[in-house]
């Protein structure tokens, strides 16, 4: 990667690099394990290439912060994974994890490209974006080819183009007597049955496996949302006479033995946490009808408190490594 000289990074790009750095140790640690508990040859293919593109971001990620004479964050290590016990999840859901950590990995690199200006950042960032578009293609056709890829539901459109002309179209907070889904509320909607199904999964083994009795209730009550979640985002097909899809082989074992640390369990399900209210905030600003935007809002603020509970257990336990911040410029004049 090439060095931009005497050209200091920002206050965004120190964050981006930093987060990425955090992000994909951690990843590398779920990774590792991934790859020694799964069978499929065409799945542990993908697994291996998600490991490696990891791999890289890391070591770009420290370059950078090393160059702008950064301190090196602690992320996760080796010491946070234990990959020879047994498996906790079918290699089915290992395809399905891939398929929302590329989309996930798409988004970031793709917003921080858009506040970047070091031609280094910048550089690290469209790799990273092509590779998780890459990872996202080898993924989804692995899904294909096994019959594994959750399509959204096919619906009937009009012949003809029309405008909203009334008032009526964004309906009450109440749904009473409010029109049909449109394509995008419909999309949102899908992709949010999806990502809380596979996340009722994930949050299923890590309680199973959870050293803490903290952490193992933080993972059960987790369990418990995403698992609510599901419901109403279903029932908001089903009442427009939708299938509501979502994966149908999330297999958890009955292993009870962990192969993570309690810091990288929870520091996972802060991640879930952060996704989630990000795509609850997207799909309720794309949605006209009023009553689904109100129920993205209150769903947005259960997952706000249960976050917050979450730093406080992380916090208790000196799990959090705070990022990058200013001087206290005032603690220092007293």
């Amino acid at each position: 990667m090439r060095e931009e000289k005497n050209v200091r990074l920002t206050s965004s790009e120190i964050s981006v690099v930093w987060s990425s750095f955090q992000n994909n140790s951690f990843s590398i640690c779920i990774l590792k394990y991934f790859l020694a508990n799964v069978d499929d040859p065409d799945i542990k293919s993908v697994v291996q290439f998600a490991l490696d593109i990891s791999v890289q971001n890391l070591n770009f990620s420290k370059e950078i912060l090393q160059n702008d004479n950064q301190p090196l964050p602690i992320g996760f290590t080796d010491e946070d994974v234990n990959p020879t016990v047994q498996r906790l999840f079918s290699d089915s859901f290992y395809l399905y994890y891939l398929k929302n950590m590329s989309k996930v990995g798409l988004s970031v690199y793709g917003v921080a490209l858009a506040i970047a200006a070091h031609a280094d950042v910048r550089q690290y960032l469209s790799q990273a974006i092509q590779t998780s578009t890459q990872l996202y293609n080898k993924t989804a056709e692995v899904l294909l080819n096994k019959g594994l890829f959750v399509r959204p539901p096919y619906i009937t459109t009009p012949n003809h183009v029309d405008f909203v002309d009334n008032k009526s179209y964004l309906g009450g907070v109440l749904n009473i007597n409010n029109r049909p889904l449109n394509v995008i509320e419909i999309t949102h909607i899908e992709a949010n049955v999806e990502t809380n199904a596979l996340g009722k999964t994930l949050m299923v083994g890590l309680a199973q496996v959870a050293k803490s009795k903290n952490v193992r209730n933080y993972c059960l009550r987790g369990k418990e949302i995403a698992g609510k979640h599901v419901q109403v985002f279903a029932k908001m097909l089903t009442e427009d006479d939708l299938p509501s899809p979502m994966p149908w082989d999330l297999e958890v074992t009955d292993s009870t033995v962990s192969p993570f640390s309690d810091k990288l369990i929870m520091f996972h399900s802060s991640l879930i946490i952060a996704s989630s209210i990000s795509n609850y905030a997207t799909a309720s600003a794309a949605s006209l009808r009023t009553d689904i935007a109100t129920s993205y809002v209150r769903l947005s603020a259960e997952v706000a408190q249960f976050a917050k509970d979450g730093v406080d257990i992380m916090i208790k336990n000196a799990w959090l490594e705070q990022p990058p911040q200013i001087p206290d410029h005032k603690g220092l004049a007293k």
